[in-house]
C-alpha cells in the first residue's frame, strides 16, 4: 500500500506541479485557449491558484522523501481535495461536466493519499 500511495502522490505532484506552474507564470490570455473557466477570475486569482497548487505538489513529495515535517505530506492531499471541490463548483457554474470528472477523479487521488498518510501509513 505505501508502494501505492508513493505512486499516486508522484502522479499527483506532477499534474499540480505543471498545473501550478503555468497558471503562476503564464498571462490570462495565454490561458484561456486552454483553461476558459480563467475568463472567471483575475489573473491575481489565477496566480494564487496556480502558486497553492505548486505549493501542494512539493508538499506531496519533499517532506515525505526528506524526513522534515512529513505532516506536510497528508495536509498538502488536504489542500488538493479542497481545491478540486471548489474548481468542481466553478465547473458545474459554468456547465462543463467533463472537468468536474476529472476534478472527481484527482479529488479521489488526493483523499486516498491523505487518508493513507493520516492513518495507516504515516511517516
Amino acid at each position: 500500500m505505501n508502494t501505492a500511495l508513493w505512486i499516486v502522490q508522484a502522479l499527483l505532484a506532477a499534474m499540480f506541479g505543471m498545473a501550478g506552474l503555468m497558471k503562476s507564470t503564464q498571462p490570462k490570455d495565454k490561458l484561456q485557449p486552454k483553461l476558459p473557466w480563467v475568463e472567471d477570475f483575475s489573473p491575481a486569482t489565477i496566480r494564487v491558484i496556480g502558486i497553492a497548487e505548486l505549493a501542494a505538489a512539493l508538499g506531496l513529495i519533499l517532506p515525505a522523501l526528506t524526513g522534515i515535517a512529513p505532516i506536510l505530506t497528508p495536509l498538502a492531499a488536504t489542500g488538493l481535495v479542497v481545491v478540486m471541490i471548489l474548481a468542481a463548483f466553478t465547473h458545474a457554474r459554468r456547465k462543463e461536466p467533463t472537468a468536474i470528472v476529472f476534478n472527481l477523479v484527482l479529488l479521489a487521488l488526493a483523499a486516498f493519499v491523505a487518508w493513507g498518510r493520516f492513518g495507516p501509513y504515516s511517516f
